[in-house]
């Protein structure tokens, strides 16, 4: 229970730090994702692992880093988060704004290869045996997503996270197609990224 409660609070920062920024138009609005993101995964990585994303469970579960009683529950608590993110960001700020897609194939493409980079970058830095114990894990996944956001979330918006999108959605009320670029992109990339790092690490690695 310990675990999911870590990834309900660290989801719900993100995704409330997306929210937020996005309806303020703050111009480090990539910059305060990104380190919302970096914070909470070194708050809560000892915990949970600090996924704070379904496409990183996923992937860290193909990875072999995760056990499978833990997949559902984790994802469960992420969509919690960020639905009670989105209701806060949208009282709070009095109205909800959405980083929509404004094409469907060029958001469909960046947010599989960013997604890919994140769930990437996670599984090398945080669970590979030879970077076992280091201290850059969480600098290099927040630092993941802001790159994303600044490069290419004028295209998809950045989610990269499912979660992310349903926050956005929820916020926007509207935009089922972002919803569902969003899941089928981002869950394709995470997976992706584990089946590439399978195949570049030995068995154990």
């Amino acid at each position: 229970m310990k675990k999911y409660l870590v990834e309900f609070i660290g989801t719900f920062f993100l995704v409330g730090t997306v929210g937020a920024a996005v309806t303020s138009g703050a111009v480090l609005g990539p910059l305060a994702i990104g380190s919302a993101l970096m914070v909470m995964v070194y708050a809560g990585g000892h915990v949970s692992g600090g996924h704070y994303n379904p496409a990183v469970t996923l992937g860290v579960w193909l990875r072999g880093k995760c056990p499978g009683r833990d997949v559902i529950p984790y994802w469960t608590a992420q969509i919690a988060a960020a639905i009670v993110a989105a209701l806060v960001v949208c009282y709070l700020s009095g109205r909800c704004a959405s980083p929509a897609p404004r094409h469907a194939i060029p958001s469909l493409i960046v947010e599989f290869l960013f997604t890919f980079a994140l769930v990437w970058v996670v599984l090398n830095a945080a669970t590979a045996s030879a970077t076992a114990g280091n201290s850059f894990y969480g600098l290099a996944i927040g630092f993941t997503v802001f790159t994303g956001a600044v490069a290419v979330g004028g295209i998809s918006g950045g989610a990269f996270n499912p979660a992310v999108g349903f926050g956005v959605y929820m916020m926007h009320f509207e935009g089922l197609r972002q919803l569902a670029i969003y899941v089928v992109a981002d869950f394709a990339g995470g997976a992706a990224a584990a089946l590439a790092f399978k195949a570049v690490h030995e068995p154990g690695e």
